[in-house]
């Protein structure tokens, strides 16, 4: 088991952390990676507060540890309760946690950015080289304009992610500065997604304060996401529902 800290460099030049309790070797050169390595790693929290701050100044929501692990939680519970192997769920919420760290360097392709970023660290980290391809797959394609729900994993981080939609990641507290996105993301005063009993369908259920925003608002600001969610779900062989105030929208 590796239980030591700091950092260094082995025989063949590859730089290697030694930051993670409980980590053990399954086979020579490959460790076991789970949610929970990930979760507590510095360097990925480092990163991820860093990128939530960055969006701050640019003023968009909230990108932070409780964004980042109720998508990490959702996907990997979307796979196990459809049956998905306890293996595909951890490695969508490792996916999920991961998911947003490219917001570091800048929000412009930071699917793309994040995934590099998350093949480094899971490599360092010793991780399986399918379990990490599968993993920046996912998160490569997780951002509406490049998304494609390519695997399992994919698409249950589309819709963890593309669902939390909630007024408590609205930052700015001056309502009448709010930009559409502000306005839209603070209408929403109830917010749940859940796979349906007979797990066909995937729903997300919402409630607008019509005050605040209108429905119509809500369809421009996040139809292309909503859509991504239709084939998302199609892509599990679920059927994707959105309700909006009691009413069936999508």
């Amino acid at each position: 088991m590796r239980v030591a800290s700091g950092s260094g460099l082995t025989k063949d030049g590859r730089a290697t952390f030694f930051l993670i309790r409980g980590q053990r070797p399954v086979k020579k050169g490959v460790f076991l990676v789970t949610y929970d390595t990930v979760k507590n790693a510095p360097q990925v929290l480092a990163y991820i507060q860093t990128a939530d701050e960055v969006l701050r100044v640019m003023g968009y929501t909230e990108h932070n540890l409780a964004h980042v692990t109720g998508v990490a939680e959702k996907a990997g519970d979307f796979l196990a309760t459809l049956g998905y192997s306890e293996q595909d769920a951890e490695l969508a919420r490792i996916a999920g946690f991961l998911h947003d760290i490219g917001n570091v360097i800048n929000r412009t392709d930071h699917a793309q950015s994040g995934a590099v970023m998350a093949f480094r660290i899971l490599d360092q980290m010793g991780m399986d080289p399918q379990d990490i391809a599968t993993i920046i797959s996912a998160i490569g394609n997780h951002d509406e304009s490049t998304a494609c729900p390519v695997s399992p994993i994919a698409a249950a981080l589309i819709l963890a992610d593309k669902s939390d939609v909630r007024r408590t990641r609205v930052r700015n507290c001056d309502a009448m500065s709010f930009d559409i996105h502000d306005r839209v993301n603070y209408a929403v005063t109830q917010a749940k997604s859940y796979l349906s009993d007979d797990k066909k369908e995937f729903v997300l259920k919402l409630h607008i304060d019509r005050d605040i925003s209108s429905v119509m608002d809500y369809f421009e600001i996040f139809l292309t996401r909503m859509l991504l969610c239709r084939r998302a779900a199609e892509s599990l062989g679920l059927e994707f529902k959105l309700i909006i105030n009691g009413q069936v929208l999508l």
